[in-house]
């Protein structure tokens, strides 16, 4: 097997990025900073070459020009610009690591605050952290992992802020067992749109703390979090299981989920060279030294082909598995390429049959030789967060598009984009939901279709902490 494809196989599942978007196609722009209204506080960057940094995100698919970048030192820096910006009729746009696939972390001639400078690692206790909302997973790791701790849930790519993924969920392979990022955020620092520095909790100030958390940065911008911590494993010994179709894979994902066999649980439909599929269960247990999994029991009664794949590795190097694929992609220029991702949720109850039919119209090529399709299940009870959508079944299965084209080829992409849009509706029609980093277009209408019941706390929350309608103008929510 050639290195490239093992390390392909090999990569972490269920990537995940942080944001989404608001505009109806593939756009283009470079417009000049407005001279309309009061110029902007002294602190936001005017820079030709700062601004059209801002102006792309991972995704390369929607380009938005800023009127300027503010890059805040503190919370108090994003909220003195909020009075400024209401006054001038200016939108807001948070970004981290700018890893948000469709446009979402931009604004046209608004102003983009780049909250990556506000990265520190402030407190570590035995149950708890406190962070700036800019740091990356990958130093939060390291830092907890030095005391023995970890968060409960990490996202696959460990390159994306706290702040972002708490602004959408943020998934990972536990998320079986520990539900979101979010269902693990104990306290929230924000900057609302009216420029409001406020602490909230599932205790003090519910009302927002509910809205933040999954809130696609509707009300607030976080500026610091306190998150939970548990204590690390020391290892990780990874499974790789082959199948010959989705059902044989489904039905020992559906088995090995309901038994408990792993403490992470993910897999794939994979591109097999030819214009076929390969199918791939992935999952992993957690254990301490002098305690390693018993394989044979492990594998016990599952209908895999033969011929797994074991591997076992620290804590750590598994958490960061995904940094070898980026490092790959980078090095055959492909990370830079557009990224038209679709990120949904199937009901449990047809997850088989929905992706069945979506995997018959699809061609080998559809999501590129390096990407994938994620397919794997989770229990719904250990999500809390009111904002996080998913199908009402006990079990639900993640079915993602990971489109990693081969070229830049914007036609190409734009079709993606369009094929993406027809994929939600049918996944929609089905009773899935989408994982709000999609790369498509999304009207005020589906929003509201998304959010469901909980449109009334979203629409209440956003009028009582933005009420010029000043943030996230990239999601189109009304």
């Amino acid at each position: 097997m050639p290195s490239d494809r093992r390390m392909f196989l090999g990569a972490g599942l269920g990537v995940t990025a942080a944001l989404a978007s608001r505009t109806s196609g593939l756009t283009a722009s470079a417009q000049a900073v407005s001279s309309d209204g009061p110029p902007p506080p002294a602190n936001v960057r005017l820079e030709p070459e700062v601004r059209a940094a801002a102006a792309h995100d991972f995704g390369r698919l929607i380009h938005k020009q800023p009127r300027g970048v503010l890059r805040p030192a503190s919370s108090a820096d994003i909220a003195g610009l909020m009075p400024w910006a209401r006054g001038a009729d200016v939108k807001i746009a948070a970004r981290g690591q700018g890893h948000s696939i469709y446009g979402r972390s931009l604004v046209e001639d608004g102003i983009v605050v780049d909250t990556s400078a506000m990265n520190a690692i402030r407190d570590i206790k035995h149950d708890h952290v406190v962070v700036d909302a800019g740091a990356v997973w990958r130093d939060l790791l390291d830092a907890t992992l030095a005391q023995g701790l970890t968060p409960p849930v990490l996202t696959n790519y460990l390159s994306l802020s706290v702040g972002g993924t708490i602004a959408v969920g943020g998934i990972g392979a536990t998320s079986s067992r520990h539900g979101m990022q979010t269902d693990n955020v104990i306290a929230l620092d924000v900057v609302t749109g009216d420029g409001n520095e406020l602490s909230c909790s599932a205790t003090a100030d519910p009302d927002l703390f509910d809205s933040v958390r999954a809130g696609l940065g509707q009300c607030g911008i976080v500026t610091r979090a306190t998150l939970r911590l548990v204590r690390a494993p020391e290892r990780i010994r990874r499974f790789q299981l082959f199948y010959r179709d989705l059902p044989s894979l489904t039905a020992d994902q559906r088995r090995v989920l309901t038994e408990g066999r792993f403490d992470q649980l993910q897999g794939a439909i994979l591109p097999d060279g030819s214009g076929g599929w390969r199918y791939q269960l992935d999952g992993a247990i957690s254990y301490d030294s002098g305690s390693a999994p018993d394989d044979k029991a492990v594998l016990s009664g599952l209908s895999d082909e033969r011929g797994a794949v074991i591997a076992d590795l620290t804590y750590r190097e598994d958490a960061l598995a995904f940094g070898k694929f980026e490092n790959l992609l980078r090095a055959k220029g492909q990370w830079f390429n557009p990224q038209p991702w679709l990120l949904t949720f199937l009901r449990g109850s047809n997850a088989e049959r929905v992706a069945g039919d979506i995997l018959a119209g699809l061609k080998g090529d559809a999501v590129g030789p390096f990407g994938r399709i994620t397919l794997y299940p989770l229990l719904t009870s250990a999500f809390h967060t009111p904002l996080v959508r998913l199908p009402k079944e006990d079990m639900v299965f993640v079915f993602n598009l990971i489109r990693i084209p081969a070229s830049n080829d914007a036609a190409a992409a734009e079709r993606m984009v369009a094929d993406n849009r027809r994929l939600y509706d049918r996944i929609r029609e089905a009773g899935g939901v989408q994982y709000p980093v999609s790369a498509f277009a999304m009207s005020p209408d589906d929003w509201k279709v998304h959010f469901g019941s909980s449109w009334p706390q979203l629409r209440e929350a956003k009028r009582r902490h933005d009420p010029g309608h000043l943030l996230a103008p990239g999601y189109n929510i009304p």
